[in-house]
């Protein structure tokens, strides 16, 4: 399987952190002054051919997808940098646009690990990886059947279970800051499952003041892990 990406920061993306699974590459003749003018730096560093494209074409390039982490290896992982402690789960985010504007938030914030929900979830598409603009190159991820044993097995790590709920009765400012937080998002119509609630040390909501009552769940979803990477210490 090969994506075929548009977007110059996600290609971009690719040929730093993994140039040999840039299969092929389009470009306009003259890339000066545009955001390819990078992609084009970066594939002769790497020794990409570059195709020209034909008038009327669009810029393009076929990459190999990621190679998916177990979440184990995720989980266990070394945290002695400066990142936050900070995972995430999405738990049958189905709309494509969403789960890549989570992994370019994901990327921004430094979270450390993203886990999937394996059914009733979107695929790392082509549109993921074009949404995040190099999101998906940024944080790692695995793919996992059951998210209330991978939950269980975060725990085990020591990372406490965050879920988040527009019905949940306390609010995202008392979420202890020092605290290494899975934060676990639900899918957009309905939410997070009843067994993954069950599953979470804590639910919050997202406070608001206005008239309506609800966040998609990618603005919801930055909007909590800004509140977490960027808490002072208590």
């Amino acid at each position: 399987m090969e994506l075929t990406l548009t977007n110059p920061h996600s290609v971009a993306a690719a040929l730093r952190s993994r140039p040999g699974d840039v299969r092929s590459l389009r470009l306009p003749g003259n890339v000066d002054g545009t955001p390819w003018r990078e992609v084009a730096n970066l594939a002769e560093k790497h020794g990409v051919t570059v195709a020209r494209k034909s008038a009327g074409e669009h810029a393009e390039a076929r990459v190999r997808p990621r190679r998916a982490m177990t979440w184990e290896e995720i989980v266990t992982a070394p945290r002695d940098d400066d990142r936050p402690q900070l995972w995430l789960a999405l738990d049958q985010v189905q709309d494509p646009h969403n789960v890549g504007a989570i992994f370019r938030t994901a990327g921004y914030f430094g979270v450390r690990g993203v886990l999937l929900s394996e059914r009733r979830s979107a695929s790392l598409t082509s549109t993921v990886y074009d949404v995040a603009s190099g999101g998906v190159e940024a944080v790692p991820h695995a793919i996992e059947t059951n998210l209330r044993r991978a939950i269980e097995r975060a725990k085990e790590a020591g990372i406490w279970a965050l879920g988040t709920s527009e019905h949940a009765k306390e609010s995202l400012q008392q979420a202890a800051p020092d605290r290494p937080w899975l934060v676990i998002v639900g899918n957009e119509e309905s939410g997070l499952r009843r067994l993954t609630l069950e599953s979470c040390d804590a639910v919050y909501r997202v406070p608001g003041a206005g008239d309506v009552d609800s966040l998609n769940v990618s603005v919801a979803t930055g909007i909590t892990l800004a509140s977490l990477a960027l808490a002072p210490p208590s």
